[in-house]
């Protein structure tokens, strides 16, 4: 009788599916996401895969284009859909750039460092272009708005994932805010009647500053 292949280890053996693009840029997300850019190496990457790092060449050409295709495919989280006038359109695409950075927080140190050209940047650029020429936008006044909003978002998630990374919890957060609040009581007392150091409420605060923003942006529309 001859031997049944559930009787042998191989039936149970799962070959490991071939390397791609994809499963490279899904992994490479993974990577940075655990250690960030500084602890992101083609020999890692390759680890995390179970490849070898030479194998990875055939997809890829080198490390830079692992970073390009990684940053392209989180920003394609971001909606790219109109959500009203251009106003509602634009708080809606950045607040959902700042959700997306805090989950992915290397994103901040790419973004600044490379053209973003890939089609989900793209994709949004056309929007966010699009919004502030429909609202009566255009050359040198529409650049300056969107490197204007573009470095908020940027430098706000940028200090706020530095300050969880560091600080780590809400409690700890909140005494450190209390701490810092009876110092300015004691120390400086007209500066601690302006900075309102112990409300810690960054998702109010972040779109209060953007519409600030969006106010000049607006005050300076034709008509």
């Amino acid at each position: 009788m001859p031997e049944s292949i559930w009787f042998r280890d191989d039936a149970r053996r799962v070959r490991r599916p071939r390397l791609s693009r994809e499963r490279i840029v899904e992994a490479a997300v993974a990577l940075l996401d655990a250690e960030g850019v500084n602890g992101f190496s083609m020999r890692a990457l390759a680890a995390r895969l179970r490849a070898g790092t030479m194998s990875l060449y055939e997809y890829v050409k080198s490390k830079e284009d692992v970073l390009d295709l990684a940053l392209d495919e989180v920003i394609g989280e971001i909606d790219t859909e109109e959500h009203g006038a251009w106003r509602q359109t634009i708080v809606h695409q950045l607040t959902q750039s700042r959700q997306v950075m805090r989950r992915h927080p290397w994103m901040a140190a790419l973004t600044g460092t490379r053209p973003l050209l890939g089609p989900n940047a793209l994709a949004r650029s056309r929007l966010f272009y699009s919004a502030l020429a429909a609202a009566g936008l255009s050359g040198p006044a529409l650049t300056a708005a969107v490197g204007a909003l573009t470095y908020y978002v940027n430098g706000y998630v940028a200090a706020e994932n530095t300050w969880w990374a560091t600080v780590r919890t809400p409690d700890a957060d909140a005494e450190i805010r209390e701490r810092v609040a009876r110092f300015l009581e004691d120390n400086a007392t007209e500066l601690s009647r302006h900075a309102h150091v112990d409300d810690g409420d960054f998702d109010r605060h972040f779109l209060l500053g953007l519409d600030i923003i969006l106010d000049g942006i607006e005050a300076r529309l034709p008509g």
